[in-house]
């Protein structure tokens, strides 16, 4: 019996393949290949068959680029055993109207299942203004929940101990006072710092590149961030006090390449302002988490997992010398893309979601958000976000998956296609970094401007049917069905708020309110961590705005100049 060297087996592996070429071109005469671009959801081109010819060409080594799980370099995953030790954390968004509304949905998620809380705020809170300030007028409690005072924090969490569940919260240019307060409400609970665990999103350097709710200029914004991480690294050693978000980044029209390079950027941006501070890399790089979008191209957003945790695991052992494997761990939460959900055909979204989040577990994310199908139109009605938490539910119990880890490990093109996406991104990387880092890039407008340009391309590609959207520009129906009922927030919500405003100020002590606020600014000016002024503060039922403007005048706002 011979035994055949690699080159020869790989050389007949040609010969094969050059041949099947040949058999192909006869199928395609019975059966001629559909007149369209085969392109992932960014554009890129997807082979018709993959080979160990193909991981040959990209010098694909099993323990180099792939490893176990729970191992450097983490392509799949960060733990050994994966769900089959415990499932991805189930969250829901969950935010609408006032604080005992949410306290309602929050419980009731809890009741059926749901393993972690996701609060969403209003346009109002995210921005830093009070329910009855001017510009708060027509938004109170509509996309989120209202919270101005620690007052409504603490009814946001009624009779839910915080130490027994973890709590995610989608906030960022006033996320360090949120998280005051936050931490105010555990202490009166009596729980103890190490046991406070959940995520803060407070990744401002996103805000600049996508989602545009900023209060202060970029370099003391980056700053309270610093303070959070640094703050949290000492005090409440089990909180993710950032998560850093390619979500929004996608939402506003990136490709998935670039979703992952922007991404990973911004982290590298708060690890060299840690470092700047003189905070050690082991110290609070294993806090850091990641936030990302899981789109439509099921493979596409797979391989982007896949390369997101080995990127993040070589860049912190090879480029910051970090010692500590957790600080080599991209940890990471997922949503289900909200910009591909339709009005039109809306029970389609549920089909979608159910993809996408098949794809973001394949894929091996920490945490889920499924989105609910009526969530283009409003906050989703209890139905419907009963709908989301099922689909997640019946993929972890029913369908299979969570037996083995990453089972699209090895695949000729899941490789392949891995290696392309990690590639792609370590070149944008390569552009950041020459331009002098991340908030250099973004004072030059230059992430904003690749967004735009991918996001005018996919339109174009829409607008010619190059990509398709079920019901949108194909497969549209001419008769119109049956208007869903959609969750409706009562405008009186913004005057009990604004009621509840004036009775807070007028009960509070005014000289524990004001000397609190005195020391915010005072600690401003001086450059020192704002944490635990900002906590005196909201303890003294400082409101949201009365800290924010407290810190704008110390800061100024942050005015985009934009680019065309």
């Amino acid at each position: 019996m011979s035994i055949q060297s690699s080159k020869e087996k790989m050389d007949a592996l040609r010969a094969a393949r050059a041949e099947w070429v040949t058999r192909l071109k006869d199928s395609e005469a019975k059966y001629p290949t559909r007149n369209a671009r085969f392109t992932t959801q960014s554009d890129m081109d997807v082979p018709l068959l993959c080979t160990p010819l193909d991981l040959e060409d990209i010098g694909f080594d099993y323990l180099r680029d792939s490893g176990f799980p729970g191992e450097f370099p983490f392509t799949r995953g960060v733990q050994r055993n994966m769900y089959r030790g415990k499932f991805w954390t189930m969250r829901q968004f969950a935010g609408f109207a006032s604080a005992k509304e949410t306290n309602k949905r929050f419980k009731l998620l809890l009741e059926h299942g749901q393993t972690g809380l996701s609060t969403a705020f209003d346009m109002p809170t995210l921005m830093g203004y009070d329910a009855d300030s001017p510009k708060s007028k027509g938004e109170v409690g509509k996309c989120g929940v209202a919270v101005s005072s620690l007052e409504d924090m603490e009814e946001l969490f009624a009779g839910i101990p915080l130490g027994d569940v973890t709590t995610s919260m989608t906030i960022n240019g006033p996320a360090a006072v949120i998280l005051a307060m936050y931490f105010a409400v555990a202490e009166k609970q009596g729980v103890p710092k190490h046991k406070v665990k959940g995520t803060l999103q407070n990744d401002i350097l996103k805000e600049y590149i996508a989602q545009k709710e900023w209060l202060f200029p970029i370099k003391p914004a980056v700053g309270l961030v610093i303070d959070t991480i640094e703050y949290c690294t000492q005090e409440y050693p089990n909180w993710n006090t950032v998560s850093i978000s390619g979500y929004h980044i996608r939402e506003a029209g990136a490709t998935a390449v670039q979703e992952l390079a922007f991404t990973i950027a911004d982290g590298l941006g708060y690890v060299d302002g840690c470092l700047q501070r003189g905070m050690k890399i082991d110290d609070f790089a294993p806090r850091l988490s990641f936030f990302w979008d899981v789109h439509n191209d099921f493979f596409e957003e797979i391989a982007k997992f896949r390369a997101a945790r080995r990127i993040w695991a070589r860049l912190m052992k090879e480029r910051y010398g970090a010692k500590d494997p957790r600080s080599w761990m991209l940890r990471t939460h997922a949503q289900t893309a909200g910009v591909s959900l339709t009005a039109q055909q809306p029970y389609n979204n549920i089909v979608r979601v159910a993809i996408q989040a098949l794809a973001g577990i394949l894929g091996g994310t920490n945490s889920l958000h499924t989105n609910s199908m009526d969530e283009t139109m409003a906050l989703p009605t209890d139905e419907s976000v009963m709908i989301a938490l099922r689909t997640q539910q019946i993929i972890a119990e029913e369908s299979g998956v969570a037996h083995v880890v990453d089972p699209f490990g090895g695949s000729y093109f899941m490789e392949t296609l891995t290696h392309k996406v990690e590639k792609e991104a370590l070149d944008y990387l390569r552009k950041i970094d020459e331009m002098g880092g991340i908030v250099a890039a973004i004072e030059n407008g230059y992430p904003q401007a690749e967004i735009g340009n991918s996001a005018y391309h996919f339109q174009r590609l829409l607008e010619t049917k190059d990509k398709v959207m079920v019901g949108v520009n194909r497969y549209q129906q001419q008769e119109k069905s049956k208007p869903l009922e959609t969750l409706y927030i009562d405008r009186t919500i913004e005057q009990t708020q604004s009621q509840k405003l004036v009775s807070l100020r007028a009960r509070r002590d005014a000289q524990a309110h004001a000397a609190a606020l005195s020391q915010v600014k005072e600690d401003a000016l001086a450059g020192k961590n704002l944490m635990p002024s900002m906590i005196e503060a909201v303890k003294a039922y400082a409101t949201l705005q009365e800290v924010c403007d407290t810190l704008r005048g110390v800061f100024g706002e942050y005015r985009e100049l934009g680019s065309f």
